[in-house]
Formats: C-alpha cells, structure tokens, sequence
C-alpha cells in the first residue's frame, strides 16, 4: 500500500517532531514526577485520543482532496514543507518555559486534559492535513494510507510519551538544565529542517 522507504521517511519525520522539546514533553515530565506515574499515563491516554480524532479528521476528507485538486496539492505540499521549517526555527529560537502543575486532580481530569491540549492544538492538526500528503500516493487508495500514516504517527507518539512518564525523573532533571536543553532541542531543529529540504525535492511531481 506504502513503499517501506516511504514509511520509514514519515516515521522519522514523526519521530523529530515528537522529540522536540514542547509543551506535551514538559508537561507529561513534572505531571509524573509531581503527581506519579498513573497520573502521568492518565495524561499519555487522553493525549493519543486528541491526536487520533485529528488523524481521523484529516483522513476522512484527505481522498477527494488529493485526487481531485493537484494545484491543492502542490499547496499542501509547500505548506508541510514551510511548516517544518516553522518547527525547526521556532525551535531554534524559542525557549520552553514549565508551568506548575496543580496538585490533588482526579486522573480522569488529567485525562480530559491531555484530550484537550491535543484536540485542540492548532500545530497538530496542521500536521496532520500539510504533512500527511506528502507521504501518500494519489494513485493507491487514499484513506487507507491515511490511517495507516495515522496509526503510525500516534503510535510513535503515544510511545515516546510513555517512556518521558516511565522515566519521568531523568526527564525532568534534563529539561532543568538549561545548557543541555538548548544543545538537544537545537539538534533536532536543524533535523527538521533538514527534513523540509528532503520532502521539499522528494515530494515534487
């Protein structure tokens, strides 16, 4: 259905954009540390439900768009490519800040929380509808690459998220270190943009 190599690409593609220092990572690491690991996989939960109902969104009206717009296409296409270097220069230049977390909640709050910060994310759902497209072929039928591009991506996801709860102390402790920090998310910015230029000449038709 999706050439290996093709998947491969998405799945690294995923996996940069996942492991840049952001909101879920911080987040997901001071909730375990302060709150415990069942409040923490509580969180990773309600998370991989707000990224599969925007895959599940974008999968559902990503068919007829691709096959029938090509000049649709093309725009989707430039927006991944842009968005990507979005992320890595944000990346580059932003500094991530942790709030408190406020204690004694209900893991089902911690839960609902996690939904929400996902489903409403503005820069999760632009994944899911620029970048997508870059990795699906208007030729093979499309909503079936969409879930399994779905599934793949949440699957990274949910598993990168259970392993900052299950290791939460390291986490934490390195997100605190502002030096080591700024040398690991700035890494993995240039990744992202490195990435962009790949699908920028890769997806080209």
């Amino acid at each position: 259905m999706i050439e290996l190599a093709t998947l491969l690409a998405f799945a690294f593609t995923v996996l940069v954009i996942e492991l840049t220092p952001g909101p879920n990572m911080a987040w997901l690491a001071v909730l375990s540390v302060s709150e415990g690991r069942r409040a923490g996989f509580a969180a990773v939960a309600g998370v991989a439900l707000g990224l599969a109902v925007i895959a599940a969104a974008a999968a559902l009206g990503l068919g007829a768009v691709i096959e029938r717009y090509d000049w649709l296409y093309q725009g989707l296409r430039w927006a991944g490519v842009i968005f990507l270097l979005y992320l890595g220069l944000e990346g580059w230049l932003k500094a991530s800040g942790v709030q408190a977390i406020p204690a004694h909640q209900s893991n089902l709050r911690y839960f609902a929380r996690g939904f929400l910060i996902n489903a409403l994310n503005p820069k999760a759902a632009l994944f899911y509808v620029a970048v997508f497209p870059q990795f699906i072929d208007p030729a093979r039928p499309v909503p079936m690459q969409a879930a399994l591009l779905a599934g793949i991506s949440v699957t990274i996801a949910t598993a990168i998220h259970l392993a900052i709860v299950a290791l939460a102390g390291s986490a934490r402790t390195f997100l605190e270190d502002p030096a080591r920090h700024r040398v690991f998310q700035r890494v993995l910015s240039l990744l992202l943009v490195g990435v962009a230029i790949w699908l920028l000449f890769a997806t080209a038709r």
